[in-house]
């Protein structure tokens, strides 16, 4: 089946790009590998990143809009894994960290979310694993996706939607000539 997938080109930067790796380590192992995955795939593009670690799954959304009000990062890596349990606790959990991820994505943040979610300890092996499915690197590489974009779309505008074409803006009641009705 791995034959099968597209892996797109590695992201390229004409500036720096400084992003976040938030990392929820419950099984230390597994994010430890998830981590080694991210920063190679981050320091092969030439960025910058700084590590944060939360209790759990469900902080991690909320850590990267905190530092996305408090800091200056361009993008976020979101690391961890949840193991299927014997409750309920695994939906919640699963279902609420990736909500939070995405609706902080659809309000402009750049995250690839490389929170695992799996039946069991050998998947949870397999995919943290940078010499297997490295499942680190690809949070990180669509992190690095997303700035470019970001980057891409982001430059200065003139004369779109509602913003004048010039400088010169009038506030109402202040009429910059002599109108005649």
């Amino acid at each position: 089946m791995a034959a099968h997938e597209y892996t797109m080109p590695r992201a390229e930067f004409d500036r720096p790009v400084k992003l976040l790796i938030v990392v929820a380590p419950f099984y230390r192992d597994i994010a430890d590998n998830l981590i080694k995955g991210a920063v190679a795939e981050i320091e092969a593009t030439g960025a910058t990143h700084e590590i944060v670690e939360v209790p759990g799954a469900l902080e991690v959304p909320t850590a990267i809009g905190i530092a996305e009000r408090m800091s200056n990062f361009d993008g976020y890596v979101a690391l961890g894994c949840v193991i299927r349990g014997e409750t309920t606790h695994y939906e919640t959990v699963c279902n609420d960290s990736s909500r939070g991820i995405a609706l902080l994505g659809l309000q402009g943040l750049c995250i690839g979310n490389g929170i695992l979610t799996v039946e069991n300890r050998t998947q949870a092996e397999v995919r943290a694993d940078p010499g297997a499915m490295n499942k680190g690197a690809g949070a990180a590489a669509a992190a690095l996706h997303l700035v470019a974009l970001a980057r891409k779309w982001g430059g200065p505008r003139k004369g779109v939607g509602f913003k004048p074409a010039s400088d010169d803006y009038r506030i109402a009641g202040d009429a910059k000539d002599d109108p005649k009705a």
